[in-house]
């Protein structure tokens, strides 16, 4: 069969390719897949997974919080946004306010760094009795919402150090406008938690104690993913 000049002509440069760079040589220069070539996959990803959307694993994480599978899954679905995945908050609602349902976890290092009480909006119980009831993301339902956050700026307001969030999904996207942040407040304490069988309410902030704000602050830096559900 007689070839076409184009074919003839790109098999004579492909033909001076082989010869000019033996297969070896060409292999070393060309970009491959370390999956197919057997190599370790370099880590892109803090926890040192190869793609930033994957998803760790709970296993080896001791007392890992019962929603950690699911923040992971947001932390996935939201790797775009979230810039820093090597620690994320995880607040469950389906606990009451006396218990401690704030969990800071260690994706990196595979640990729980600390859990703390924290507070839900007065409108996700109107009857003040520590329970969740529901929530909302309507401007001036002063509920709580659900839903991945990516964590923001601090800055310096009414309840002094404050962590500014953005709401990542549809059930929590005025959470800026609403003015939802990670704050202090004198409400969150252990003792009234434990006399009293809950905590005081916020108006739809994730409120936590005065004397564990600035670690709570710190760990989860800005760029990190806050996942909170019921």
């Amino acid at each position: 069969m007689t070839l076409g000049r184009r074919q003839f002509l790109g098999a004579m440069a492909a033909s001076a390719t082989t010869m000019l760079f033996p297969r070896s040589a060409a292999n070393a220069i060309a970009p491959q897949n370390p999956a197919a070539s057997g190599l370790a996959l370099p880590p892109t990803a803090p926890w040192g997974l190869a793609a930033p959307g994957a998803v760790p694993s709970v296993q080896t994480i001791p007392d890992a919080p019962a929603l950690l599978p699911q923040a992971l899954a947001a932390l996935q679905m939201h790797h775009a946004r979230i810039a820093e995945r090597d620690v994320v908050g995880v607040v469950d609602f389906s606990q009451p306010s006396r218990e401690p349902r704030f969990h800071l976890v260690d994706i990196a290092g595979g640990r729980v760094l600390s859990t703390h009480l924290v507070s839900h909006g007065k409108g996700s119980d109107p009857g003040n009795s520590g329970w969740v009831q529901r929530l909302s993301n309507r401007l001036g339902s002063e509920a709580s919402c659900s839903g991945a956050f990516v964590t923001g700026p601090t800055y310096v307001g009414k309840h002094g150090r404050s962590r500014r969030l953005f709401g990542l999904d549809p059930e929590n996207d005025q959470a800026d406008v609403r003015g939802i942040v990670i704050h202090a407040a004198s409400y969150v304490d252990n003792d009234m938690a434990a006399s009293q069988g809950r905590i005081g309410r916020s108006q739809g902030c994730f409120a936590v104690s005065q004397r564990e704000i600035g670690h709570v602050l710190e760990a989860l830096g800005p760029g990190r993913l806050l996942f909170a559900a019921r």
